[in-house]
């Protein structure tokens, strides 16, 4: 028995002809031909009404005898399989063919992008006029707000009658033309100011130089790059290619940008500088170190735009400086977001690396986007600074550096620095959650305030280091200074919290017996003292005190403290003040006790009556963290002391070595807290007088010519002042355009033995340069050196 076959129609013929037939043996053979022969009638009869209609699209077939006629499909011309024709137009269809032998007619006038030319070159026109050409990196990198070059090399001319042309820059995850985020260039007769054009430059056969432009407040970031083309054939797209990506950063240089800054010489410091100085120490000790912020280096403007990224912030708001410098605040300290540095004022750094001992931003930086994402220990404010400095440097807003000594730490918006003391005049420690750090290091921030009253752009106090939270997160600013220094703390971001650092008054607070407190003194000027930065071209410290506050104790200043408090929560705390005719001062001679030996300071009593006085004075010495935060006290005293009429009485005041060794943590800061009462008339004298212990720097001399690509050393020396053994020595050397980052795990050194090590390398780059060093073990931070270099050109 034969088996049974389905016959069906060519599958090409399925859907426009659905009659099926089933049948048996031969009449299944002879029904499938008979039906096929009618399908082959009817079908060239529609393509002989399809090619009337649409000769494009249907073409005739290479055989003149045959009246059928074939139709080609979109996957044929696509593969190449056409057929030729054999009619009056055969050779000349022969000839394009010839032209085109991978595409149809229709390819031929399509208008394609054969290439794209950034001119992205370090040494170009395009980076070296928009400031970039010291970035590091292969992208071409611009500033907001002015024009850039690239060559467009199309399939054929660029017809402007008949051929249209625009790009395409797109950033963020879900680009939006109405967010900014996707940004459709067209092609126009000449560029305006303030919007994304293009327009072309100069004509070279196939090619086009276009000159693009983009407004003054672009979104920041990185943006995909294609170019789109239409024409009566059709319309092309380039293919991505991340190669071709563009980095858009803000724009000191353009006079509408927010972020401009009209100074060349300060746009050479604030954003184009790579080394800075960070100052730390006491207001009496000024201590400096060199900080290389290293903004260009290689890959440290893709770990800024992955910071950005990692953020989570919609990309629509990177056009506004004020928004960028809040997210960036957040993410540079680890709490709440996992940022780039964790901070540690523990004095204990096993599992990570002491704050001390990094000299700059780019490992840290490099460190985090190579652990994607885990933040880097450990770090304080200076580390946090200079890493922020670093990165809104990068992005192109100007910054720089600060440190203010006396800092206050304001804990629950008083806008005053408290200290509660018991009914013997000793401090409460649980309940001085207020302090004052002997220094604490920002940044400032450069840009026009929209937000706020005019007169209040330019510098505004950024802040990294975790204290208190703004809105929820763990940030601080932009703070305007003009605000700042008027006392006007209602105006946005976080401006009472920065007054108080820089000018609160200092309250003393007396536990009376039935539990309540009454204030027994005040201290007008405790806070907020040389407030510092580098100067603008050169190594010098520049004091911006003034750009804070007004002169301490003039009437402005007065006017602008009871402004703010005004708004606090201790408003009844600035009532008339009483009659004082008892004074205490302490002052330390020269550059102050070095560690190591005893500390030893003079405490200035002044009585400005006429008539005898007689002061219980009490003393207390404590180590404390550089922040304020007391560790341990280590020594207390009480004294009667005797004041002549008009006199003025020194006493001198030694904490033996013995003392503090022990108990000696970073910064090796100490505190002297002073108090009293006057028998005569009940009045209270009281002051907190802050010290460090002097650390040793290392000596580094250059061995041999700095020359690029040609080896050299240098001599890291050190002497070490203690008469104990210092464990465990690690040296950490690095220099921009002279050595990576790397350690040195030296050992032991003995008690009061110098030592002596010799590193080699090879410098990078020509022009000035920087090579720090620094030592850390458990019984010595704060050890570092700067060595200035000249590295000539290279064969």
């Amino acid at each position: 028995m034969p088996v049974e076959t389905r016959s069906f129609r060519n599958r090409s013929a399925v859907g426009r002809f659905p009659s099926v037939t089933l049948s048996l043996g031969e009449e299944a053979e002879d029904d499938r031909e008979e039906l096929e022969e009618r399908d082959e009638q009817t079908e060239n009869a529609c393509r002989r009404w399809l090619q009337k209609i649409c000769p494009c699209c249907c073409r005739r077939s290479k055989d003149d005898d045959d009246i059928t006629e074939t139709l080609e499909t979109t996957d044929e011309v696509e593969d190449g399989d056409k057929d030729k024709d054999k009619d009056e137009d055969k050779d000349e269809d022969k000839d394009k063919e010839e032209e085109n032998p991978d595409g149809s007619e229709i390819d031929e006038l399509l208008l394609r992008v054969r290439s794209i030319d950034l001119m992205k070159s370090q040494s170009g026109e395009n980076r070296t006029k928009h400031h970039t050409n010291l970035y590091q990196s292969q992208n071409l990198i611009i500033r907001r707000g002015q024009p850039f070059q690239m060559w467009v090399t199309l399939s054929r001319p660029l017809d402007r009658n008949t051929d249209k042309l625009h790009l395409e820059l797109k950033t963020g995850p879900l680009p939006a033309v109405a967010k900014g985020t996707h940004a459709i260039v067209p092609l126009v007769e000449k560029l305006g100011n303030d919007q994304w054009e293009a327009a072309i430059a100069r004509r070279d056969g196939d090619r086009l130089l276009l000159s693009i432009n983009s407004p003054p407040t672009a979104v920041i970031g990185r943006y995909q790059l294609t170019v789109e083309t239409s024409c009566a054939s059709g319309e092309f797209i380039s293919t991505h290619d991340p190669a071709n990506d563009i980095v858009v950063l803000f724009n000191p240089w353009c006079g509408v940008d927010a972020v401009y800054m009209d100074s060349e010489e300060e746009r050479q410091e604030f954003v184009l500088n790579d080394v800075g100085r960070i100052y730390y120490g006491t207001m009496e000790q000024i201590g400096a170190r060199t900080w290389n912020y290293g903004q260009f280096d290689d890959g440290i403007l893709t770990t800024c735009l992955f910071l950005l990224e990692k953020s989570g912030t919609p990309s629509s708001g990177w056009g506004d400086p004020i928004n960028v410098v809040r997210i960036i605040s957040a993410m540079i300290n680890s709490l709440d977001d996992r940022g780039v540095v964790e901070g540690n004022w523990s004095g204990f750094y096993a599992d990570g690396t002491s704050p001390t001992v990094w000299s700059g931003s780019v490992e840290i930086l490099k460190e985090y986007h190579k652990n994607k994402g885990t933040p880097v220990k450990y770090g304080q404010c200076w580390v946090f600074a200079g890493v922020f400095t670093t990165v809104l440097r990068c992005l192109g807003v100007p910054s720089r550096t600060v440190t203010n000594y006396k800092s206050a730490h304001d804990t629950d918006v008083s806008l005053t620095t408290d200290v509660y003391l018991d009914e013997n005049l000793d401090p409460i420690d649980s309940l001085n959650a207020d302090s004052i750090w002997n220094f604490h290091v920002w940044t400032d921030c450069w840009m026009a305030r929209a937000d706020l009253p005019a007169g209040y752009g330019g510098w505004q106090t950024v802040d990294a280091t975790p204290q208190e939270t703004s809105q929820g997160t763990f940030r601080c600013g932009p703070a305007s200074l003009a605000a700042i220094r008027n006392g006007q703390v209602f105006l946005k971001h976080d401006s009472p919290f920065v007054f108080a650092e820089v000018n609160s008054d200092k309250i003393y607070w007396q536990r009376n017996k039935d539990g309540t407190f009454t204030q027994i003194y005040s201290e007008k000027k405790a806070v907020g003292h040389f407030i510092s930065t580098k100067a603008v071209g050169s190594d010098e410290r520049n004091d911006i005190t003034h750009l804070y506050k007004h002169p301490e104790g003039s009437e402005a200043e007065r006017i602008a403290v009871e402004t703010a408090c005004s708004y606090g929560s201790k408003a009844e705390a600035f009532a008339a003040p009483t009659a004082e005719d008892i004074t205490v001062t302490v002052a330390l001679d020269g550059e102050g006790p070095t560690m190591g030996q005893n500390a030893e300071l003079s405490i200035e009593l002044r009585n400005s009556s006429s008539e005898k006085r007689t002061l219980d004075l009490h003393s207390q010495a404590s180590i404390m963290y550089y922040t304020g935060v007391h560790k341990a006290t280590v020594r207390r005293d009480r004294t009667d002391v005797d004041i002549l009429p008009n006199e003025v009485k020194t006493l001198e005041w030694t904490l033996e070595y013995d003392d503090y060794k022990d108990q000696l943590i970073d910064q090796a800061a100490l505190m002297l807290t002073l108090s009293g009462r006057v028998k005569e008339t009940q009045q209270v004298v009281a002051t907190q007088f802050s010290f460090r212990l002097r650390t040793p720097a290392l000596i580094i001399k250059p061995v041999g010519r700095a020359v690029v690509g040609q080896k050299m050393a240098a001599e890291i020396s050190f002497t070490n002042p203690l008469p104990r053994v210092l464990k465990a020595v690690v040296f950490h050397v690095e220099g921009l355009g002279l050595v990576a980052a790397r350690r040195i795990n030296y050992g032991d050194i003995g008690s009061r033995a110098s030592v002596s090590l010799t590193e080699h390398f090879v410098p990078s780059l020509a022009g000035p340069r920087k090579l720090l060093a620094s030592l850390d073990c458990k019984q010595l931070t704060q050890v570092h050196g700067v060595a200035d270099l000249l590295v000539q050109g290279g064969q």
